[in-house]
């Protein structure tokens, strides 16, 4: 059974708590997270980049010059591509990069990139105030460094705090326990949930144990 650290707001270690097997058991499936990463990542590209073809360009109104007698080689118009300010050919033009991935793909991914962490994993619990620099201190005296995830809990008061004390250190990310990604986990050096942020991920997965038992029963 995997455990988490317990630190208080001070950054002192208050204890241990079990991590739910669920969500932090298993085997690491690698292939599996590289492919959901992946498409997580290409979800998140705007996809608005745009070049203008030779007929979205201005100008070419007529033709440069005759077709006989010049000496120049023959051209139509000066949006061709050939010309310097002329149009692109297979150029970008705005897309979709997402990439659609089943949702017990993402689950798997995500509990494998989960039990990865199994070691990093701490619990933030009874942190007050907003400030940065008790923030800073409380990871330096846990020695917790590098990229931190911060994992809150939207229905927690405390959360709000919490988000802004450590909102400005350097290398840190914030995640909804609603919303935690795959990638967010991998690309985390330590993950940190408060204690309702834990909580609330356990008890979605629980949840959704409970339908699929019920859904193989009938």
């Amino acid at each position: 059974m995997a455990t988490a650290k317990v630190i208080d707001g001070a950054g002192v270690q208050v204890g241990e708590r079990e991590l739910p097997e669920e969500l932090f058991g298993g085997d690491v499936n690698v292939p599996l997270m590289h492919q959901v990463a992946t498409a997580q990542l290409a979800a998140a590209r705007s996809g608005t980049a745009s070049t203008r073809t030779r007929s979205e360009v201005r100008g070419g109104g007529q033709k440069p010059w005759r077709q006989k007698g010049t000496g120049r080689a023959r051209h139509g118009s000066i949006r061709s591509p050939m010309w310097v300010g002329g149009g692109t050919v297979f150029g970008p033009k705005p897309r979709d990069y997402a990439v659609r991935v089943p949702k017990k793909m993402r689950r798997a991914a995500l509990r494998s990139a989960l039990a990865s962490k199994a070691g990093n994993v701490w619990v933030l619990d009874g942190f007050e105030g907003a400030k940065t620099k008790a923030a800073a201190q409380a990871l330096g005296k846990a020695g917790i460094g590098r990229r931190v995830l911060l994992v809150l809990d939207p229905q927690d008061e405390a959360s709000r705090g919490i988000d802004r004390a450590f909102r400005n250190l350097a290398g840190s990310a914030f995640s909804l326990s609603g919303a935690l990604s795959t990638y967010d986990v991998l690309a985390a050096d330590a993950v940190i949930f408060t204690p309702r942020a834990l909580e609330a991920l356990a008890g979605g997965a629980e949840a959704r144990r409970e339908i699929s038992a019920q859904g193989e029963a009938s």
